[in-house]
């Protein structure tokens, strides 16, 4: 009685084993994908059919086959087929990112978003507006395009089937359907709207960022970073592990001391008491900074004291690198992960951070050598984040090929009109 369904999700599996392969190793002939994938030759023909059928795949010219046979077609992905959304949030900003399947930018925007405390609906007419604007200049680089996805990069943790932001504590925010949100104030947008945690991105893209400058992750990587708050991620085998409630790797609210700071999240000593953007301001004497033109200037002053060697300046880093380390103790402990990847400007200002992280790891590495985790340092900045949404919007494209419609054949290189 299931059979069909059955043989859909089998037909859907099979594409996206060859789609996989193609994007990993083609150009490459049909025989190669073959053997390359496991599937027999006539099945592999009427997938790549449905492929190019989609616009998803091309044949890209020939090579003799090595014997008397005929030449081998060669096959290639269409990277301006499909394009890809994302959008960060940040404390003061919004800022839109629109990339073809190979990741080429086709488009950037930024904006402030002056969001009132504990309103989302302002934010999500910001976010509106900017997609707005990248998909007009999406039309008019790639007219023929299919709009794959929105993904919007939300600081805090992402819950449920519904995507809903649980807490962005920072935003006044708890339970808020982002997603519905942004939908509402994009109507017509022709593709799904999703809502992901920001840290989480980032963690991935980092991650994959390392392992093409050749670091061997373990199975278990966590990952810290701080510049809208302090958050995380924990990637088994390379993917996100969200826990029960969506909420694993939330390490701004891991409280790191009893009687520290008060927390907006309703506690004390928190990571994000020390570690934060707000925290690392004060510490510096930049508040005034702050209040006059916003925290992400008083951040950037921040940067040039640190390399002026400003004393409060590196003092305030100096102190926050101790709370890191505590942190990571904690999350090593609790985890055993082998990796601890830092993210955000605790990469940017890795040479501060690091001698009260240093000093706070040496008594546990001292004991036990072997047993703790390697600590490396992020390589994507603030890039890390909107890299992340895209590189998710394009796994799941990558696994499900039959969410981009079928289009009319053209000849390569012509225009292609979906239906």
């Amino acid at each position: 009685m299931n059979a069909p369904a059955d043989s859909a999700d089998v037909r859907r599996r099979n594409l996206a084993l060859v789609l996989r392969y193609l994007d990993a190793h083609g150009p490459c002939a049909r025989t190669e994908v073959a053997v390359g994938t496991g599937l027999v030759h006539a099945t592999v023909t009427a997938l790549v059919a449905e492929l190019i059928d989609r616009g998803l795949v091309c044949e890209a010219g020939s090579v003799p086959s090595g014997g008397r046979g005929r030449p081998r077609r060669l096959l290639r992905l269409i990277p301006e087929r499909v394009v890809i959304l994302a959008a960060q949030v940040t404390l003061e900003s919004v800022h839109v990112m629109a990339a073809d399947f190979r990741g080429r930018v086709l488009h950037r925007e930024s904006a402030p978003h002056h969001a009132p405390y504990g309103d989302p609906r302002a934010l999500a007419a910001v976010i509106a507006c900017l997609v707005r604007s990248a998909e007009a200049a999406v039309r008019d680089a790639t007219p023929h395009a299919h709009l794959a996805q929105l993904a919007v990069a939300m600081a805090g943790p992402v819950v449920g089937p519904a995507h809903l932001v649980a807490a962005a504590i920072d935003f006044g925010w708890h339970n808020t359907d982002l997603r519905a949100l942004v939908a509402a104030e994009l109507p017509g947008l022709d593709c799904p709207v999703d809502v992901v945690n920001d840290a989480n991105m980032a963690a991935l893209a980092e991650y994959h960022a390392l392992a093409a400058e050749g670091v061997r992750h373990p199975d278990t990587v966590a990952y810290i970073k701080a510049d809208t708050g302090v958050g995380g991620g924990l990637l088994v085998d390379g993917r996100v592990h969200s826990g029960s409630h969506g909420m694993a790797g939330e390490i701004g609210h891991l409280p790191i001391a009893l009687d520290g700071p008060e927390c907006r999240c309703g506690t004390r000593g928190c990571l994000a008491t020390y570690l934060g953007p707000e925290p690392l301001i004060r510490a510096a004497g930049l508040e005034r900074l702050a209040e006059a033109r916003g925290g992400e200037a008083a951040l950037a002053e921040l940067d040039r004291r640190l390399r002026d060697g400003d004393p409060d300046a590196v003092a305030a880093l100096g102190a926050a690198g101790h709370a890191l380390g505590a942190a990571v103790l904690g999350v090593s402990g609790v985890t055993d992960a082998g990796e601890i990847i830092l993210g955000g400007y605790l990469a940017t200002w890795a040479a501060w951070f690091r001698p009260g992280l240093e000093a706070r790891l040496a008594g546990r590495r001292a004991l036990s050598p072997d047993m703790q985790p390697v600590i490396t340092f992020g390589v994507l900045g603030g890039e890390a984040t909107l890299r992340g949404a895209f590189q998710t919007c394009r796994d799941a494209l990558l696994d499900d090929p039959t969410s981009v419609p079928a289009t009319q054949r053209t000849p390569v290189g012509g225009p292609v009109r979906q239906r």
